[in-house]
């Protein structure tokens, strides 16, 4: 029976052990993986998450200026020059379009974990519909939910997401032998189903985001299951299809 496991931060993915045939589902529940799921509901044609604004320059030099946005933040701030990556605000600024998008800690995650078989992201937005992706396809692999987490803590909001999406895939299916960090990932969310605003609000990016004016971000974010696609890491850039 293939194993399930929650890494509670990104700074415990372990680079050799991904690559043993691992598929990973990356959270960052406020804001990255958010974001990514939200910009493909806009019409968003694909995300290249990067590692900072350098190297989102980069990829973005000699691309035609109509094609593409710079979304980012660094600790909090929005990156000079960059959208700010909340997924409200960028409903309108990214139909067709290549998001560049640069985070602290969750476009970090995905690129540490682009060792790995198979890299999601999901969120609370979509984490229903990547549970199902994983049953349908991956039956076989030891699954990997990494969390985040902010500046090398663990965060609460990126458990919650993990929790929820392990619920939903061992409601599908008992096909995975959960470690004891995926059994307390379930039951903090089980314990807690109801209160995702409440949860996410408490946190502490959260209580950031609220002084910051973005409760209707997080309401949002907070829509469990809302979002039907599941983002994918193929050749460096996340798509849906």
């Amino acid at each position: 029976m293939p194993r399930l496991h929650v890494l509670l931060k990104k700074e415990e993915i372990d680079d050799a052990k991904m690559q043993e045939d691992k598929t990973v589902v990356v959270f960052d529940v406020l804001l990255a993986t958010s974001t990514i799921t939200a910009c493909f509901w806009h019409g968003a044609k694909e995300v290249v998450p990067v590692l900072n604004s350098d190297e989102a320059l980069r990829v973005a030099e000699g691309r035609p200026a109509d094609s593409f946005c710079l979304v980012g933040e660094y600790n909090g701030k929005t990156i000079e020059g960059f959208l700010d990556p909340n997924p409200l605000q960028l409903k309108d600024q990214i139909r067709g379009k290549t998001v560049v998008l640069s985070t602290t800690n969750g476009t970090v995650a995905i690129r540490k974990s682009a060792v790995a078989k198979k890299v999601y992201t999901a969120s609370l937005l979509n984490g229903k519909a990547a549970a199902s992706k994983i049953a349908a396809d991956h039956l076989e692999d030891t699954i990997v939910a990494v969390c985040s987490g902010s500046g090398g803590e663990f965060c609460m909001e990126d458990l919650y997401g993990a929790g929820y999406f392990v619920d939903c895939l061992m409601t599908l299916t008992d096909n995975w032998d959960l470690t004891d960090s995926a059994k307390a990932a379930r039951i903090f969310y089980r314990s807690n189903t109801g209160q995702a605003q409440t949860i996410l609000k408490d946190s502490r990016v959260g209580k950031m985001l609220m002084r910051n004016g973005f409760e209707e971000e997080i309401d949002f974010i907070a829509n469990r299951g809302l979002i039907d696609s599941v983002p994918w890491l193929k050749d460096g850039k996340l798509v849906i299809k």
